[in-house]
Formats: structure tokens, sequence, C-alpha cells
């Protein structure tokens, strides 16, 4: 676990995968306008791993595939505690800023757009997400991903601190 950041090996992992966003870009030339496509792309097993790629070419689907080869490098586990977060968490990426809240069972995921793509990857089928500032696809994805590594669990406090698990609720 280096810099906080819990990397996974990709070994015997069925993930699936998420389209968040596909852009086309345009590059000017003297020959004229040449188009391509930019794809963010989310994976995960839904259990407590996801990651997230971006892809660029000159067809869609070519974009897609190489966003979802990327994303496969980057993988990382989140500590997932009853299908919600184990406590609220918040994180800031570029001009975006999003908030974490746990929810009781049935609540079901309320989060828009690019968070929701990350948080039904992870494997949280109960949480309160509010997203502020930009609504950047982008950054959202990695404003939340930013967040959902912030969080630890108790067993992750415990061996932190060196003590046993029941002293991280006795206090």
């Amino acid at each position: 676990m280096a810099n906080g950041i819990r990397k996974v090996k990709t070994t015997d992992i069925e993930l699936k995968d998420r389209l968040v966003s596909i852009n086309r870009v345009t590059k000017v030339t003297k020959g004229g306008r040449t188009f391509s496509f930019s794809a963010i792309v989310v994976v995960g097993n839904e259990d407590g791993i996801v990651g997230y790629g971006l892809g660029k070419a000159s067809e869609v689907t070519a974009a897609i595939a190489k966003g979802i080869e990327d994303a496969k490098k980057n993988l990382v586990r989140i500590p997932v505690i009853k299908g919600t977060i184990p406590h609220e968490q918040s994180a800031k990426f570029g001009g975006a800023k999003v908030f974490l809240k746990p929810a009781s069972e049935g609540t079901g995921v309320k989060a828009g757009g690019a968070m929701r793509a990350v948080l039904e990857s992870v494997g949280i089928r109960n949480v309160l997400a509010k997203s502020k500032g930009s609504s950047n696809p982008h950054n959202l994805v990695k404003a939340t991903i930013k967040a959902l590594l912030q969080l630890r669990d108790a067993y992750t406090i415990a061996e932190h601190r060196g003590i046993p698990i029941e002293k991280v609720f006795n206090g």
C-alpha cells in the first residue's frame, strides 16, 4: 500500500465496464478538420474493486476498448461494509467537489451521472452523494475515486494503530 493507494492484481476478477462519457474532439490541420473520440470508462467487480481509464481513438468502439484496457491497469480496492461506505467523506479534484454519506439498507444509490457509475461499479448499493462545482465527468470520476480511496474501515484503523479491533470501538 504505497501512498494510501490499494492496488489490485487482475487475476481471475470478473469486471463489468460502464461508459461514463464520450467526447468528439477536433484537430484542425491545413487539410481540414480531423475528428477523433475520447471516452472515459469505469470498470469494477461490484465487490469493492474499481478503476477508471481514458481511451482516445478515431473510432468510438476503439476509444471505449482503449479506455477499458487503461481502467484495468488502474484498479483499486475500496472498503464496502454491508453495501454502503464506512463513514462520510468528501474530496475535490479540479473544479469538482464530491460528498459521500453512508445510507441505510433500501436507500439505493442517490447520485447522478459519473458518480453513479463509479459507486455502482464498486458495489455500493446504499449511499447518499452530492456533487458541487464542476460537472465535468472526468473530474467527477477522479474526485469520487479520490474520496473512496480516503475511506478506512475498522480493520484498517486497528492495524494502523496496532491495537485489537475491539479497542477501536471501545476506546
